[in-house]
């Protein structure tokens, strides 16, 4: 940690509410203030000031650049850097920055995915400054927290929906607020998404062109140890690796990010790293500067930090646990049950709001997490399957049944559960086991959606979340305002919400074949299993009118993602099948034809010593390996024309669906043969560091 301690390290490259009640005026940090916290229109002149005094702090701290950073629909940040210096009568520089180039800027749009938003000619868009996620320093540049839309006003980030959607649901749960007497000015959502990864050596990384090209190992047979004996899961950090996290911690803490856990998980050269709770929106700025900030560390200490949802088949793949919950400017959390009876039936209510808002909207939940990569972690005995679910534990379950049936809660007090289910008990700890296998499960005082792959931005599924939320408590007020009985009608509201939307409440086992059948068979939940079956969805006609009816996207934003996201799904398949061909044909046959030709020479020379040497291991091996070279080059060449097949697809959803059904199983049967072989040849000859080195050689 240096000389440093961490209080004065947190935060210490972050123009944060410390910098700004020290160095801005107090008109100008109060009228700032209102608009981070309130929503209020923000001043010109307090932007003018603003951007002065940002400036002057930055370039203190070292910094000669600033930047818009934005997050574009790559699922990565974008950044254009302009220097702080303008020219001087005497010849010199001065170093200027602007609240107009604060508040705004012009990066050209036209090479970001836009979905037929804009023809690629069409190159101005706009970047607008989001004053609710503070600035900080990144390698000498002034990085601003940005949105970014195309010329005509369509957004073309993640960032710009998800404020909308934070806005939308804010709006509707002040409305259920002020009919509990509770006045609030906002309501913020909260998220503390959990990031797993894997560290491997950065030597052996640069030898595998699957890792380069794609992020993950396209072949690679198991070693004869894989994560069996869960002995890695929360064991001892080794040095190298404990090095990386202390240097990581660091470096988060400058930009004030609230790291605060880390671990080995499940899987060999596996890892996680979980922050405190933040503001949605800040807390996704967060999580794109960690993973960035990751990779950069890991090269350091001679390791690459991989982000794929599954960079190794056969063991556990890497996810990002959303834990997400909603409180009010005051800081109550309105998933926490109270301690009084009014606090109870407000919980109540909201509790329902999410149930509702899961069960209607599965769908855009399963779909918000849907990518390539993500597709090869769903439903294996490692992450939530695809079919969404909620898991509320034992004793809320047991609360709801009493309350949709009428009949004493089996609890502290048995009595009949009306409005003020003053039973209901505090959930200060969780009260049951977790269930990993559950998608969306209730702990506590937050729920926590597992479905997220780990490199997903966690803007995409909360804009769905919240959305979908917003909806249940408008239609909840819609029905509660103005109502003679309020008492009354609450009661039969929470009671309906529980009748009609308990299919997708579930606790047991995820993973059973038992699960997906009653899920899909008796329950009619949906069951999306890869990126194509998923993506469509978006435009379904319900999804697109809750959607543009909160003003989250518009028609025509909903129509462009969804042809990004297929046609990203069809560019990262297409660009691991070309490595799989590059691969073989460069690499995988010669080496085996190498070693049958030693293999060869070896039992001639041996039989040319004595006619009575079997040389059985040698002509087995020959013999397998020769039949293994023809498949390869069967499958090799049925993948190539495969390919060539897929190119001439115009239709993106099309394509997606032919890779689904014919590229993906074309792979793996490729992948199969060539795994065989690696079993069978000699290590020297293999041309690629094996699944052992690359998952245990930074141990």
């Amino acid at each position: 940690m240096g000389k440093q301690n961490v209080p004065d390290l947190f935060g210490s490259n972050v123009f944060d509410d410390r910098v700004m009640r020290a160095r801005l005026s107090a008109e100008v940090y109060d009228s700032l203030r209102k608009t981070i916290d309130e929503d209020v229109k923000l001043n010109e002149d307090v932007a003018e000031a603003v951007a002065t005094e940002m400036r002057n702090w930055a370039v203190e701290k070292g910094a000669t650049h600033f930047t818009h950073w934005f997050q574009p629909l790559t699922g990565v940040t974008a950044e254009k850097h302009d220097s702080f210096i303008a020219p001087s009568p005497d010849g010199g520089v001065i170093m200027e920055f602007s609240g107009k180039e604060l508040i705004k800027g012009e990066p050209d749009a036209s090479s970001f995915p836009s979905g037929g938003l804009r023809a690629t000619f069409e190159a101005r868009g706009y970047t607008a400054w989001d004053p609710t996620s503070y600035a900080f320093i990144k390698d000498h540049t002034l990085c601003i927290p940005t949105a970014f839309c195309s010329y005509s006003g369509d957004a073309l980030d993640k960032k710009t929906p998800l404020l909308r959607s934070m806005q939308a649901l804010s709006k509707q749960a002040k409305r259920i607020l002020k009919l509990f007497g509770v006045d609030v000015k906002n309501v913020r959502t909260s998220v503390g998404p959990e990031q797993e990864y894997f560290l491997i050596d950065e030597k052996m990384f640069n030898e595998r062109p699957d890792l380069v090209y794609t992020g993950r190992t396209l072949f690679g047979a198991m070693p004869p140890k894989g994560q069996e004996l869960d002995d890695h899961y929360f064991g001892v950090i080794k040095p190298r690796v404990i090095a990386f996290m202390e240097d990581l911690n660091e470096e988060l803490w400058k930009l004030g990010i609230l790291a605060k856990t880390e671990h080995n998980e499940v899987a060999p050269a596996q890892h996680e790293l979980a922050p405190i709770f933040s503001t949605t929106n800040v807390a996704t700025d967060n999580n794109q500067l960690t993973m960035e900030i990751m990779q950069k560390v890991a090269r350091k200490h001679g390791l690459v930090c991989l982000l794929h949802e599954k960079p190794f088949a056969g063991v556990n793949g890497s996810g990002k646990h959303n834990n997400w919950s909603m409180a009010t400017d005051t800081g109550v959390n309105l998933l926490s049950p109270g301690a009084t009876p009014h606090e109870n039936a407000q919980f109540l209510l909201f509790l329902c709001a999410v149930i509702k808002a899961v069960d209607e909207y599965q769908d855009l939940l399963r779909l918000s997490v849907a990518t390539a990569g993500n597709d090869h972690r769903l439903g294996a005995n490692e992450a939530p399957p695809a079919i969404i679910s909620v898991f509320l534990g034992d004793e809320l379950s047991g609360i709801l049944d009493a309350i949709k049936n009428d009949a004493p809660y089996q609890g502290k007090e048995r009595e009949v559960l009306k409005l003020g289910v003053h039973s209901l008990p505090r959930f200060s700890r969780d009260t049951t086991d977790r269930n990993r296998t559950s998608p969306f499960a209730f702990t506590g005082n937050k729920f926590e959606f597992r479905s997220l792959g780990s490199s997903n931005s966690i803007a995409c599924c909360n804009i769905m979340l919240n959305a979908a939320v917003a909806e249940s408590l408008k239609q909840f007020a819609d029905k509660l305002e103005g109502a003679k009985d309020f008492e009354g009608e609450l009661h039969k509201l929470i009671k309906e919400t529980i009748t009609a939307h308990e299919r997708i409440l579930f606790n047991g086992n995820g993973y059973s074949d038992e699960w997906v059948k009653e899920a899909t068979e008796k329950r009619g939940l949906s069951n999306l299993k890869t990126t194509p079956d998923a993506m469509p969805h978006l435009l379904d006609k319900k999804n697109v009118e809750m959607l543009t009816s909160h003003k989250v996207f518009t028609e025509t934003e909903l129509t462009s993602r969804c042809e990004i996201m297929l046609e990203n799904y069809c560019k990262t398949v297409n660009i691991e099948g070309h490595t799989m061909v590059d691969m073989v044909r460069k690499n995988y046959l010669p080496a085996i034809e190498s070693y049958l030709h030693r293999l060869a020479q070896t039992t001639s020379l041996m039989k040319s010593v004595s006619s009575n040497v079997k040389c059985n291991y040698e002509i087995s091996t020959m013999e397998r390996l020769s039949e293994l070279t023809d498949y390869i080059l069967e499958r090799v060449k049925d993948l190539e024309k495969a390919l060539e097949d897929i190119a001439g697809i115009e239709d993106v959803r099309k394509k997606s669906e032919a890779i689904r059904d014919d590229l993906i199983p074309k792979m793996e049967h490729l992948r199969k043969h060539v795994d065989e072989a690696e079993m069978l040849s000699s290590e020297d000859c293999w041309p690629f560091p094996s699944y052992g080195k690359l998952l245990f050689s930074v141990y």
